[in-house]
């Protein structure tokens, strides 16, 4: 099922299934480089080669994983290094959408075509994409916590990215940060915008180590943290 949206600012997709922006208003790619990568330790950590499997809890417009191959192309890694990002959706965009909302950052042209070339017309199931023979990404379309508990991967880094806890809570539950701690590897990590008490106490309830340093554009606080052994 395609995500219900309404346009602001010409570019700036809304979602109206959940009453929320899908980025921040100042500059969505900055707040994913800030958030996601550096709340991982990214691109740093690809410096080991090997597989690296990043999981996204929505991926919404694409913005997370473009700017996450951006940065990968651009970093000096070993020729051993892969990347496989796989994202679980419960409303899957239509190319058109992802090409509109990705318009707003030129930096992004060379991903943005990448992805949108790739896209299905009709996206369900479990869709992938193979950019190049060390880049895949898989989007699991449907229940997030249906997917992650049936999947058998393990990951090395979380990026979550629901909507906020407060209109979303279903994307933020035990149940999900347990199936998420259930399918990290030793060591992997998470980040995420989000700050409400009930998110970081699910969070150390699954088994993870929570900290927190300051959000984005003035945003008082962020969580991240690790899985230890």
């Amino acid at each position: 099922m395609p995500q219900p949206l309404e346009w602001l600012d010409g570019d700036m997709p809304y979602s109206t299934a959940f009453g929320d922006h899908f980025y921040c208003r100042e500059d969505g790619r900055a707040e994913c480089a800030y958030v996601f990568l550096d709340g991982n330790g990214l691109p740093d950590r690809w410096a080991d080669g090997g597989d690296f499997v990043i999981g996204e809890l929505g991926f919404g417009t694409g913005l997370n994983f473009c700017e996450t191959l951006r940065q990968w192309k651009a970093f000096d890694r070993p020729a051993s290094a892969r990347l496989h990002f796989i994202s679980f959706e419960l409303y899957p965009m239509e190319r058109e959408s992802i090409a509109k909302a990705l318009s707003r950052w030129p930096l992004l042209d060379d991903e943005r075509d990448a992805l949108t070339a790739r896209w299905p017309d009709r996206p369900q199931g479990f869709v992938t994409l193979d950019f190049d023979d060390k880049v895949r990404l898989s989007v699991a379309c449907g229940p997030a916590l249906e997917n992650i508990e049936t999947s058998e991967q393990l990951f090395d880094a979380w990026y979550l990215d629901g909507f906020a806890p407060s209109r979303n809570p279903d994307m933020w539950s035990p149940e999900i940060m347990q199936a998420l701690h259930a399918h990290t590897n030793d060591h992997g990590t998470f980040a995420t915008y989000a700050a409400a008490g009930f998110v970081r106490r699910n969070l150390q309830g699954a088994g993870f180590e929570v900290l927190r340093r300051p959000g984005f554009a003035g945003k008082r606080e962020m969580l991240y943290g690790i899985k230890r052994p």
